[in-house]
């Protein structure tokens, strides 16, 4: 059984490699079952309606022999049980373990900042650091006793670079999606006391911590962990220069906002409402374009791969 966080792409490469190997050894293909997984509001319908096209595709591609494939959907929280014991054979979770299970508790001095940003005080940092630490914790421990013995897990997430948080660009973006709303204050769009009472849940680790929470787990040995980094905008392939002209910073500008807007509008509207969505976005556009007039920073992702005990 095969199981999939939020992204299902990543399991069509996974089949085609087990695919070519059997090939390659004169095996035969085995049947997948591919379970997805999303918190209890995600449409599944959607992911169901293209399944058609999907299996046709793989019976084209591949030949009449090949698996089946079985497509399932558990809706849930990764943070508890979603499968039966030793049920699971490859886990794959994509950008997902970054979003914490609750707002931290005892952020009531972040003021402004609608995250754990660089302006920060100590005990925000500390807050957000316990909750991520003991939310990855329970996250290895509830899959733990879902994968086989020998079973594989990779994980794929962003990150800051270095340990000190207070000097990573790794919040660069919520700094600037804050900035906006504190704007809007200005203008009597948004409340001051709503702002001071939004937290987003989310934290970016460092390397170090971990490897230290799946030493200190003990369910799973660590195989691999690598990092790379990709230009806010994803379109933008220039990864020569440090800064973009004034033309290139408006267009990687408005795709970054779309993108932000992507991630966070769900959390937006539930806070602030609906009405100030299109303002917002607009502002954040034009502090992003001004960010990249002067450097152009990346985001670094982290994969790691992980062997059950």
């Amino acid at each position: 059984m095969l199981f999939w966080q939020k992204y299902a792409t990543s399991g069509i490469y996974i089949i085609d490699i087990v695919h070519e190997v059997c090939q390659e050894n004169d095996r035969k293909v085995p049947q997948f079952q591919v379970c997805l997984n999303d918190l209890f509001g995600n449409d599944f319908n959607n992911i169901f309606k293209l399944l058609p096209e999907f299996y046709a595709k793989l019976k084209k591609d591949k030949g009449e022999g090949f698996g089946p494939c079985f497509v399932s959907a558990v809706p849930g929280s990764f943070y508890g049980r979603l499968f039966p014991n030793q049920s699971l054979h490859f886990v794959n979770s994509a950008n997902c373990n970054n979003w914490l299970s609750q707002v931290p508790r005892g952020l009531e001095s972040n003021g402004s900042n609608i995250c754990m940003a660089r302006a920060s005080p100590p005990n925000v940092y500390q807050a957000y650091r316990n909750q991520f630490h003991n939310d990855f914790t329970r996250f290895l421990q509830m899959r733990s006793e879902e994968v086989v013995h020998g079973g594989s897990m990779i994980l794929t997430f962003l990150a800051r670079e270095v340990a000190d948080p207070t000097i990573d660009d790794c919040w660069a973006h919520l700094e600037l999606l804050g900035q906006s709303l504190v704007d809007m204050i200005k203008e009597g769009l948004v409340r001051e006391s709503d702002i001071n009472s939004f937290n987003v849940p989310l934290y970016f680790p460092c390397e170090e911590e971990v490897r230290n929470i799946i030493e200190y787990e003990r369910s799973f040995s660590l195989e691999n962990m690598n990092v790379f980094k990709i230009n806010w905008d994803p379109q933008d392939t220039d990864y020569i220069n440090t800064n973009d002209s004034d033309e290139l910073s408006q267009i990687h500008a408005k795709n970054m906002s779309k993108l932000v807007k992507s991630v966070y509008e769900p959390l937006l509207i539930f806070h602030f409402g609906n009405s100030i969505i299109d303002m917002l976005f607009k502002k954040l556009e034009k502090h992003v374009a001004e960010y990249l007039s002067k450097k152009k920073p990346r985001n670094l992702f982290m994969t790691i791969s992980m062997t059950k005990k």
